[in-house]
């Protein structure tokens, strides 16, 4: 796979590089040739093993400077943060996970890249009753208006994988009994059952390379369809 100048590896720009899925996303695209990561962070952070990687450390309103500068053929957005890390406030939980990636879509929009894939959350409702889920959907429905040619929702259920820094206690219940739960989630509930991290990493690289234009929202059963189909085209080296 290389870039449309034929120039090596297709570059795709990357924010939220230290949260489970950014470092996977890393990770996946370290281990081969295909995709250079090109991450955007407001501090510097420690990266993953064997991180082969560009990493620019910028404050937010110079993003767009810097990938216009890169000129990225994506952009993987896996930004987020917690009701407890923002103090249980909402306007400091909307700063990130709706203020700051909205900025930062739009900055991508105009330094010309086509491609966005957002790693959102299954249950994501401009109406529901949930902050979490209201502002996620929220988030979603003003990416749309942006102007991406391609634009592509991720919505995992509960995400599994090796997370930095201690657990929350709901969060360790949680993944220790999604064994015996998933089974039971069926019909509407399905889309909320566990999820690799690893798997919704390889899902937004094959997604972002995607050429046919359009929005489209991925639960789990199809970002695992979009994750064998990047582990095809790592193996060929064949896009899209």
């Amino acid at each position: 796979m290389y870039d449309a100048r034929g120039q090596g590896p297709v570059r795709v720009a990357l924010v939220g590089a230290t949260g489970l899925v950014g470092r996977r996303v890393i990770q996946i695209a370290s281990a081969g040739d295909d995709v250079r990561i090109l991450g955007i962070a407001r501090r510097e952070a420690p990266l993953p093993p064997g991180a082969r990687m560009e990493m620019f450390v910028s404050e937010p309103d110079k993003w767009g400077e810097l990938l216009a500068a890169v000129r990225p053929r994506a952009l993987i957005c896996a930004l987020g943060t917690t009701w407890k890390k923002a103090g249980r406030d909402e306007e400091a939980f909307r700063a990130v996970d709706q203020h700051l990636v909205l900025a930062t879509a739009e900055a991508a929009r105009r330094a010309g890249v086509p491609n966005m894939v957002l790693v959102s959350a299954a249950g994501a409702d401009a109406r529901a009753k949930s902050l979490y889920m209201r502002v996620k959907g929220e988030t979603e429905a003003a990416l749309s208006r942006v102007g991406f040619k391609r634009l592509d929702i991720l919505r995992p259920g509960l995400l599994r994988g090796e997370r930095e820094g201690e657990l929350r206690l709901a969060e360790r219940a949680a993944l220790i009994a999604a064994p015996l739960i998933d089974p039971l989630l069926s019909g509407s509930w399905e889309s909320y059952r566990s999820i690799d991290a690893g798997l919704v990493a390889e899902a937004a690289l094959g997604l972002a390379l995607r050429r046919a234009g359009g929005r489209f929202t991925h639960d789990n059963e199809a970002m695992r369809r979009a994750a064998r189909e990047w582990r095809r085209l790592a193996e060929t080296g064949e896009a899209e």
